[in-house]
């Protein structure tokens, strides 16, 4: 499954910097998939299956709340990139359908719905934010111009499709990722349907309080 911490270590570093950024990509790899599967897992555990030291790991991150933070702005990253390609494409429609499709390939939305208020976000990831909140509204907008996005979806229902892809999970990687891909052909079939949808759209900010400790949910 594609990984928010793929990308390639860039070429013609001096020996030692070429070292430390293979270990950050290794620790972010090894991040992800140990707190993935356990939101509580020590430090120690990403060390160990990323093959470094300890001291090498808190070198670059000093907390686990550090590394939780840096994972999460990895993925706000990679769902920036993916959706400014997606304005590249002239079809509005068709630039939609290939974000969403990248996305979740990309397995993005995992981070959100399970390490959503294990860590507080600080404010340099807003910028971020601010971009991905208005380039959905973008390739909605072009979406509806389109003809093909039914009128009464809005830009946060996006994000309802992608967490309820990165919901599924099973032990195979390979079925995981073809059932997200079949769940969401069947969501994507929705987006251009007939009929009236339940309820109002979610709001600007209504899953803000995830981000909250979750020891101090109301």
């Amino acid at each position: 499954m594609p990984k928010t911490s793929d990308a390639p270590v860039e070429k013609g570093l001096p020996g030692r910097k070429a070292q430390a950024a293979r270990n950050d990509g290794l620790i972010l790899e090894a991040a992800r998939a140990v707190f993935l599967a356990d939101a509580n897992a020590p430090i120690a555990a990403v060390a160990e299956r990323a093959g470094v030291g300890i001291s090498a790991l808190y070198r670059r991150y000093p907390s686990k709340e550090v590394l939780l933070r840096t994972l999460c702005h990895e993925g706000l990253r990679r769902y920036n990139a993916e959706a400014d390609a997606a304005l590249a494409d002239s079809d509005g429609w068709r630039g939609l359908v290939g974000f969403l499709e990248r996305v979740v390939d990309a397995d993005v939305h995992s981070l959100a719905v399970h390490l959503a208020g294990t860590f507080t976000p600080d404010e340099s990831i807003l910028p971020d934010v601010t971009h991905s909140g208005a380039v959905t509204e973008e390739l909605v907008r072009r979406a509806h111009a389109s003809g093909r996005l039914r009128a009464d979806v809005n830009a946060n229902d996006l994000g309802l499709v992608l967490e309820s892809c990165a919901a599924i999970a099973m032990p195979d990687q390979a079925r995981t990722a073809e059932l997200r891909r079949r769940v969401l052909a069947i969501l994507i079939a929705g987006l251009s349907g007939e009929g009236e949808l339940p309820g109002p759209p979610p709001e600007v900010g209504e899953f803000a309080w995830r981000w909250q400790p979750r020891n101090q949910r109301q």
